[in-house]
């Protein structure tokens, strides 16, 4: 298979940058990385990176995250975004 031509590369990276564009603001996506990692995209800048048992200690204390968030949330010592 002969290599893209200058042109076919610039055409395909429109396309991309045009697809990167429909993409919803908001959404999670999850991946698995190629050390075996599960990775949260859409959370902020970069993703969130963890592995199997590492997801599972923290859903396993939730719970106990959701009441600090809480906690915190009411002692106004959190930062929060505005909503738009």
């Amino acid at each position: 298979m002969a290599e893209p031509t200058y042109k076919e590369l610039k055409a395909r990276l429109a396309d991309l940058e045009k697809q990167k564009g429909t993409r919803r603001t908001g959404s999670l996506e999850f991946r698995v990385g190629e050390k075996g990692g599960v990775s949260v995209y859409g959370l902020g800048r970069f993703p969130v990176t963890l592995y199997y048992e590492q997801w599972i200690r923290l859903l396993d204390v939730s719970k106990d995250l959701r009441d600090f968030l809480e906690e915190n949330k009411s002692a106004g010592k959190l930062k929060l975004k505005e909503q738009v």
